[in-house]
């Protein structure tokens, strides 16, 4: 049996139809609330949800699980609160990692590539606390992943007990179906269609970067079918220690994301070009890519969905469909 924090969120839940459709028992940790959310889970739904406040006490009288992936996290770039943010973010994770060492269970977490803040340092994602504490993130969000990621690096150098096997995921952008719940962390890929489907244009920022075109802002964008297969990968993969980004290692252009969004609706490209507000001047990446070499090492040899591949399949099979929900 599977847990899985934050399985009716989006990638959660993305991961969640997959092991269900394979029979893997999953039991889910989440909040469903009071809107749409449950329809992430309505054509798959687990044997066991249960809100993450129970989560202390299922783990005291839990069945035999062989893995826990612990996605459930605050994860707005926007947010201000810091204790809740510790609380959430670092504070849980570490108490799930010390229960996955004492009891030998296989664990997978979520990092984020907010943990690179403006790239200046690179995006290798080497596992020591030297390459680690060379990273600046720009948010509190990001600093919160980049703080449970130190303390694993910690307790790894020290000797402290480990899970057997364990990864913590860099996310890059992904995108896909099931993350309608979002709001204002929704992708960009859904914003742009929202936008075009409406009959007008496809939204830009202008470059802040001095030298660089608008447009050319350039994000490691992945489709969320890639990073269930990744993750099902590292339920399985022997000897599975350390930090791995998941991207595709290409970056592509916003200005190819609306023109991929207005090819997938039908319509000729049609981009306007917007001054950035004033709040996420100093916090916005220009640039990501994931460096994938130590994914590719540990063997996983799957090729990325391009990003015209991606958006077709998004906005014809879901978003231009009646049910929307995987």
């Amino acid at each position: 049996m599977i847990l899985i924090t934050g399985g009716a969120g989006f990638i959660g839940s993305n991961l969640h139809a997959a092991l269900y459709t394979s029979g893997q028992p999953v039991v889910v940790a989440d909040w469903l609330g009071r809107g749409d959310k449950w329809r992430n889970l309505r054509a798959h739904p687990p044997l066991q949800l249960f809100s993450p406040e129970s989560l202390t006490e299922f783990l005291e009288t839990a069945p035999p699980l062989t893995a826990i992936v612990h996605l459930g996290a605050i994860s707005e770039t926007t947010a201000t609160d810091g204790d809740l943010i510790w609380q959430r973010n670092v504070a849980l994770s570490q108490a799930l990692w010390r229960w996955c060492s004492a009891r030998g269970v296989r664990f997978i977490y979520a990092s984020s590539a907010a943990t690179y803040g403006d790239g200046k340092a690179g995006f290798e994602d080497e596992f020591s606390t030297q390459a680690l504490r060379r990273l600046r993130p720009l948010n509190l969000y990001g600093w919160s992943k980049h703080a449970f990621d130190l303390w694993v690096a910690n307790q790894v150098e020290s000797g402290a007990p480990a899970p057997p096997a364990w990864a913590g995921v860099k996310f890059f952008n992904v995108y896909g179906p099931n993350e309608y719940h979002k709001g204002k962390m929704i992708s960009v890929v859904k914003v742009k269609h929202d936008e075009v489907a409406a009959g007008g244009p496809a939204k830009l920022f202008r470059s802040t970067e001095p030298g660089l075109a608008d447009g050319a802002q350039a994000r490691d964008f992945i489709w969320v079918g890639d990073v269930v297969d990744a993750l099902r990968f590292m339920l399985d993969a022997p000897q599975l220690h350390g930090l791995f980004n998941l991207g595709t290692g290409q970056a592509r252009t916003y200005a190819d994301l609306a023109r991929a969004v207005c090819a997938a609706n039908g319509v000729p490209a049609r981009i306007k070009y917007i001054d950035m507000p004033a709040h996420l001047r100093g916090q916005y990446q220009s640039f990501t890519q994931a460096p994938i070499a130590r994914l590719r090492e540990a063997g996983f040899n799957q090729e990325f969905t391009t990003l015209e591949e991606g958006v077709t399949g998004y906005i014809r099979a879901y978003l231009l469909q009646p049910d929307q929900y995987l």
